[in-house]
């Protein structure tokens, strides 16, 4: 780039453009704003926002005095690994997808640790925050903003977070968001026991309660428990050779988390499970608070929407460089991803301008008339008369 822009004096100009990643004072969610403005027309034309994705990614990363890193869970690798995690949240139509936040997951260890925050430049405003906290200030930013909004979509790294999904419900957003086999539900139908009859003393009882033969079950013993008639098989897009499809079984059941602290009980939730043919056992499970009414394809549908931003952390990846950042500061890292977010906002709008599929007249190019005499290349000649 630097040889490019100024091939008489290539070493300065490489330094200018280090600045402007490392050190110059330009803020991140400007230019993302200003990424979403020209990207968000352009996927509206091709159909209105379904979802809101919550997901994060790895970045691998030898050494501990890069900022953020620390040995943890890593995706990119599945196992734990020396990286740094990044939480992002996109945008998504059915067809296309655009990250409108990011942000450095900052472990406890380095939140709390002020010389390597001042090392590694974090601003003194950033504590630290799990990842499901990171994610929701994103999306508060994100209906600041204006944006369309969608049934928000998690994996079960954030759905298993009660705390996370109650605040979606406060901000009256459904969600669509999976946990783990562990979670407990009471069974369709049942739910907590009333709280105790008031005997006249002291203050009325007001909690929930349980007994020994009166308890929730884990989502996957409730699975298992099902009949065979509650399973069907959904398909929910078509692949790259097959169409994608899978069994899946969805009831109403009550979350149970800590409810013996509470005075009423969880609201009515769909639990969708997905019991793949040939497994032994069921694989996935979501809660989710679409509307009774909603049928089980589109629950499925709904699920397996989070597939769409694999493709965005591939090409933000392999063609734009977002693992390729070597600094080690708060500021370099973000403008970093800021730039390579930008510059994928770009290729998405072509693409939903320019889509392959759509026909020449859509969008606007000139279509010249083939000439009377015009014969395609290989073809027959024409009989002679």
């Amino acid at each position: 780039m630097a040889a490019r822009l100024a091939p008489q004096n290539v070493r300065r100009m490489h330094q200018s453009l280090h600045h402007l990643v490392a050190d110059a004072p330009w803020s991140d969610e400007a230019v993302l704003d200003r990424a979403l403005d020209f990207v968000l027309p352009a996927m509206l034309t091709r159909g209105p926002v379904v979802a809101w994705v919550v997901d994060d990614t790895g970045f691998p990363k030898k050494g501990m005095h890069s900022v953020g890193v620390i040995r943890q869970y890593c995706g990119q690798v599945g196992k734990q690994e020396n990286c740094r995690v990044a939480v992002s949240l996109s945008v998504t139509t059915e067809t296309s997808s655009m990250p409108v936040g990011f942000g450095l997951y900052l472990p406890e260890l380095w939140a709390n640790d002020s010389e390597r925050r001042a090392k590694a430049g974090v601003p003194d405003e950033i504590p630290f925050r799990t990842k499901p906290e990171i994610a929701l200030g994103q999306i508060r930013r994100a209906r600041q903003r204006g944006i369309p909004e969608g049934v928000v979509l998690a994996d079960a790294g954030y759905g298993t977070d009660t705390g996370f999904r109650t605040e979606l419900t406060k901000l009256e957003l459904r969600y669509v968001a999976g946990v783990q086999s562990t979670v407990t539900v009471w069974k369709p139908g049942a739910g907590p026991k009333a709280a105790r009859p008031y005997r006249g003393k002291g203050r009325p009882p007001s909690l929930l309660g349980r007994d020994e033969k009166h308890q929730p079950v884990s989502v996957k013993e409730l699975a298992l428990s099902l009949p065979a008639t509650a399973w069907d098989n959904v398909t929910w897009r078509q692949g790259v050779k097959q169409r994608l499809r899978s069994r899946f079984a969805a009831v109403r059941v009550r979350p149970a988390h800590r409810d013996y602290w509470r005075s009423e009980p969880h609201a009515e939730e769909w639990l969708l499970v997905e019991w793949p043919k040939g497994e032994a056992q069921p694989t996935k499970y979501w809660l989710s608070t679409l509307p009774a009414e909603t049928s089980l394809n589109e629950l499925a549908r709904m699920a397996k929407h989070r597939w769409i931003i694999e493709r965005d952390y591939e090409e933000l990846k392999q063609e734009l460089g977002l693992g390729h950042f070597e600094g080690r500061g708060w500021r370099g890292f973000h403008h970093h991803a800021t730039l390579c977010l930008a510059a994928y906002g770009f290729l998405v709008a072509e693409r939903n301008r320019f889509s392959p599929s759509a026909r020449v007249g859509n969008v606007g190019l000139p279509a010249p008339e083939l000439p009377a005499n015009f014969r395609p290349r290989g073809s027959r000649p024409p009989r002679a008369a």
